[in-house]
């Protein structure tokens, strides 16, 4: 697939892409560490991160908040943590201080000025009614995985996203994880910009995305706004 020409919607991942998910959850397990005297390391964490999230939204849906409880627990149990579980609500409660990338705001601004804007994440409703308040957009789409259900990269975020904008046709997504949002779209012929900041490398066996970029700016040139 190619980029299209005449873009008329464009909608975006949200954690990793326009909020800086990994500082919001970093700063969240060292401040209630520290309240035990542990000490948690960002280098250590991010990977665990993903690494248990992943395993615990394969099984059957239940809302991120409680996804992000148990992944804290496990995460504790990992490094040795004596996290009591009663606790672990200090993950979710900590979403709504994750910050946006200082290019977030001005870059869907400028997108919004051209074409119809949806956000289509692995999140709940409440959650992200959080986050919205650090982005002031009306957006035209917003699709969670409490609406479908399920989580990316199961393909029913952008099955669901496709049946209310209408078909495929003019719409392009953007996204920083290959994993969550690169292969399905690639899979359901959607095309779709890799925002690549943290420079990872393709394995032989992944297919290239349509455009590759390292920042938000970068994916505005790509797909005609700036």
């Amino acid at each position: 697939m190619a980029i299209p020409k005449d873009i008329t919607f464009v909608t975006f991942d949200v954690y990793g892409t326009l909020i800086d998910w990994e500082t919001g959850a970093y700063d969240a397990f060292r401040s209630e560490a520290e309240r035990d005297g542990f000490t948690i390391e960002r280098d250590d964490l991010i990977p665990l991160f993903y690494e248990v999230q992943r395993q615990i939204q394969a099984g059957s849906y239940e809302l991120y908040a409680e996804v992000l409880r148990r992944t804290a627990v496990q995460i504790a149990k990992t490094l040795g943590w004596p996290l009591e579980p009663s606790r672990a609500g200090f993950l979710p409660d900590s979403v709504q201080r994750w910050p946006p990338f200082k290019e977030t705001n001005s870059a869907l601004a400028k997108v919004a000025k051209k074409s119809k804007v949806g956000l289509i994440s692995n999140i709940d409703d409440k959650l992200l009614g959080q986050t919205r308040r650090h982005i002031p957009l009306d957006f035209d789409l917003v699709v969670t995985a409490q609406q479908v259900r399920s989580y990316k990269p199961d393909p029913a975020h952008f099955t669901e996203c496709e049946r209310r904008i209408g078909g495929k046709k003019g719409w392009v997504h953007v996204a920083a994880s290959y994993y969550y949002d690169v292969e399905p779209c690639l899979k359901r012929k959607i095309p779709v910009v890799w925002v690549n900041r943290n420079k990872d490398t393709l394995e032989s066996n992944q297919k290239k995305p349509d455009a590759e970029v390292a920042s938000l700016r970068e994916a505005l040139k790509t797909i005609g706004v700036l």
